[in-house]
């Protein structure tokens, strides 16, 4: 039941960007005239909230967009998590969304009530939701996802290492992780836990995954999991495990290889930045979103981010071009 609830939501998800894509090449997105974004004319501002896991790519789009010359551009990004940021995104409070999963159908529901429609998703950047422990943890190094349900699952007690396995040490577990208004949180307990949101709550809990960091690294026996570019970041401060692929029985870790093949299953997926309607007929916004595509490779490696494969990177290409063209004819 817990991997065909996953297979279920990818489905789903994978869906979503198909019909994007056929949309797209449907429209004649190949006919579009592309814009000539002159960045040292463009002013204005660009807010982006959400995700705490894609706000790092969006920070370093907007740092190298100011770097090449849109210094008259002012871009805000907040990290209120996925659920937050579709809140303040659907009262029309922002003009990005940065998200890690895709948005629910209440809060679709929530910015058609509040008029703010259309919107438009675009694949961004890929993510390895990373296991981690404390650099003191010599035991661990790969569990299986029936290991990591033990350890989060609504009603777990397991709150020692050897709880887990008889072979690891007596030493006590103590577990950090996202809070319930983030993306992260939702795939996680998906993936590992069979449904959304279901998970045990005697653990501290954070939007901020620097204080996760924190707490793992503190902790000989401490835990958590948080997007892969946080890892990154810290793996001088943290170890990440490895998972059992449940298909092929294969230890795998978190890396730009295991997720582009994907072997690192069942806690990869892509990440998002949704766009308001009448943001996107903004010339800085548009110029924003140019420059994030044509510079993909470079915002992921500077972000530490796990890039579009080819193919991702031309599918989300075409949505943009059939959005640009949408706005050319009126549409």
């Amino acid at each position: 039941m817990k991997l065909t609830m996953v297979r279920r939501s990818a489905a789903v998800a994978a869906g979503i960007v198909a019909c994007l894509v056929v949309a797209s090449v449907a429209g004649g997105a190949g006919a579009v005239k592309n814009p000539t974004y002159n960045l040292k004319k463009l002013t204005g501002s660009i807010v982006a909230d959400g995700s705490s896991t894609v706000g790092p790519y969006t920070t370093a789009t907007a740092e190298l967009f100011r770097r090449a010359g849109a210094s008259k551009v002012r871009v805000t990004v907040g990290i209120s998590g996925t659920g937050g940021g579709f809140s303040r995104f659907c009262r029309g409070e922002t003009d990005l969304s940065d998200a890690s999963r895709p948005m629910r159908q209440s809060e679709a529901k929530l910015c058609q009530d509040n008029n703010v429609v259309p919107w438009n998703a675009f694949t961004v950047a890929n993510d390895a939701l990373t296991v981690v422990v404390n650099k003191q943890n010599t035991w661990a190094k790969c569990l299986t996802t029936a290991e990591l349900r033990k350890i989060w699952d609504q009603g777990s007690t397991v709150d020692n290492w050897r709880d887990i396995r008889p072979s690891f040490p007596d030493v006590p577990l103590r577990l950090f992780g996202p809070g319930t208004d983030s993306g992260t949180f939702d795939y996680f307990t998906l993936a590992i836990n069979g449904r959304e949101r279901r998970s045990r709550s005697d653990y501290q809990a954070s939007e901020d995954d620097n204080v996760i960091v924190q707490g793992v690294a503190g902790e000989r026996g401490g835990m958590g999991y948080f997007g892969y570019s946080y890892f990154v970041e810290n793996k001088t401060r943290l170890n990440a495990l490895m998972v059992v692929n449940p298909t092929t029985n294969a230890c795998v870790a978190p890396s730009v290889i295991s997720v582009h093949t994907e072997k690192y299953k069942p806690l990869s997926r892509p990440l998002f930045i949704y766009v308001k309607g009448s943001s996107f007929k903004k010339r800085p916004v548009q110029a924003f979103l140019d420059f994030m595509f044509d510079n993909e490779v470079r915002i992921a490696q500077r972000a530490r981010f796990i890039s579009l494969t080819p193919q991702q990177l031309r599918r989300a290409r075409h949505h943009f071009h059939f959005q640009l063209l949408k706005l050319q004819r009126g549409g």
